[in-house]
């Protein structure tokens, strides 16, 4: 299965085999900008322009069982950056979710669907999010990693090259030698083979 989130609010999946629309997701009022998969690969987490999370069961998806809406929490609220919501993530215990965007990067307890932890980046708003292991990592609109711990206390702050950084990935093929990738608003391509320093940028054109 694949998930593809869209310019026209909605949520669509698709069968890798026949290349067809299996099923569309409705219910955000705005584009789509993150999705990630819990509950072994039976929901689906969608983070929206219009400031919503909106969690989908597979199963029954006539309409998202929960919608998490940060912009109204006075937690993790910033009416200054606006309300969309550019990156979502679930840790692997199916406890946890994390988004963030123009509210503060926020903690979710799955279980009261209530925000714990606000993440404080006064000056930024965050693109993309992770679990890694104890940790929680971050980059957005600021040239660096942020790396969390869970009660909100920023570890370290990793410089990268690109001013803005919109994605990030680790590579799941070695359980011994884990590799960061970075890449944002610039041509080059950050890899960190040890999650505190960058090694070497790649030039992408």
């Amino acid at each position: 299965m694949l998930c593809s989130g869209c310019g026209d609010n909605n949520v669509y999946l698709w069968d890798m085999q026949s290349g067809t629309c299996t099923n569309t997701l409705k219910g955000h009022t705005d584009y789509i900008h993150a999705l990630t998969l819990r509950g072994n690969d039976q929901q689906v987490v969608s983070a929206g322009e219009d400031g919503a999370v909106r969690i989908w069961d597979l199963r029954d998806s006539r309409e998202a069982v929960h919608v998490l809406e940060p912009y109204k929490h006075d937690v993790c609220a910033r009416p200054e950056q606006g309300r969309w919501i550019g990156c979502v993530a679930v840790d692997s215990g199916d406890d946890w979710l994390v988004c963030g965007g123009g509210p503060s990067l926020s903690l979710w307890h799955m279980r009261s669907m209530t925000p714990v932890v606000a993440f404080s980046t006064p000056n930024s708003s965050q693109n993309v999010v992770m679990f890694q292991e104890d940790q929680i990592m971050s980059a957005g609109s600021s040239p660096c990693v942020n790396h969390w711990s869970m009660n909100g206390e920023l570890r370290s702050q990793v410089p990268c090259t690109p001013p803005c950084i919109y994605s990030m990935a680790i590579n799941t093929n070695s359980a011994s030698y884990k590799v960061l990738s970075a890449a944002g608003s610039s041509a080059k391509v950050d890899i960190f083979t040890n999650f505190g320093y960058k090694a070497f940028s790649m030039l992408v054109c």
